[in-house]
């Protein structure tokens, strides 16, 4: 299977996005150039100044359309916060991951969190992961879920394409969240993104 492999991304020293791959690019830029040819033999990968036009539009348009066929995977390790926002998303799928529901009580917690995180938070989940893993009730594990901070991080692997990261981009460039803002690079780091999508040739 032909994919571009992709530099991640870190967040103050810890990894963001891992793990990524392009797949189908040059097919679906050739797609892009099926409404204007006869012979369907003609169209090319190449990327044309129509491409970037069609590309760039504005989104909702519906001229963009080839940019779902250009696959994207990943890592993505984000926090609590950044997971619940990113979920309003239709075209970003959760292939799978780390599972606080299951794991809550073995993650070493020193390393889960965010930076902005307060400490003291920190230690009271410590205090109730081991008071847990000493005496593990139900009810002792419903505290220790419902207790954890949104700053708690976990990994999952997600799938989406070019236009969905196009309408996050431009919603999501100049968020709050550091988090969103490092997602917001990456996404233009992605192999023609810019020219693609941006309309920068």
């Amino acid at each position: 299977m032909n994919y571009i492999e992709v530099q991640g991304a870190e967040l103050n020293g810890r990894p963001l996005v891992t793990n990524a791959r392009v797949y189908n690019l040059g097919n679906a830029v050739r797609g892009s150039k099926l409404p204007m040819a006869v012979d369907r033999e003609k169209p090319t990968e190449e990327i044309t100044k129509m491409t970037h036009k069609l590309g760039s539009v504005k989104t909702g348009t519906g001229h963009d359309c080839f940019l779902k066929g250009i696959v994207v995977v990943f890592d993505l390790t984000m926090s609590v916060k950044m997971s619940v926002q990113l979920q309003r998303y239709h075209f970003i799928d959760f292939v799978s991951s780390q599972s606080a529901m299951h794991k809550l009580s073995k993650f070493e917690l020193d390393e889960q969190y965010v930076k902005y995180v307060d400490e003291r938070m920190i230690e009271i989940m410590k205090e109730k992961q081991a008071e847990y893993n000493a005496n593990p009730t139900p009810e002792k594990y419903l505290e220790l879920l419902y207790s954890n901070p949104c700053g708690f991080t976990l990994t999952g692997e997600m799938t989406t394409n070019y236009l969905q990261l196009k309408t996050i981009y431009h919603q999501r460039k100049n968020h709050r969240l550091d988090e969103w803002q490092v997602f917001c690079q990456w996404i233009e780091s992605l192999p023609y993104f810019k020219e693609l999508v941006l309309g920068e040739e």
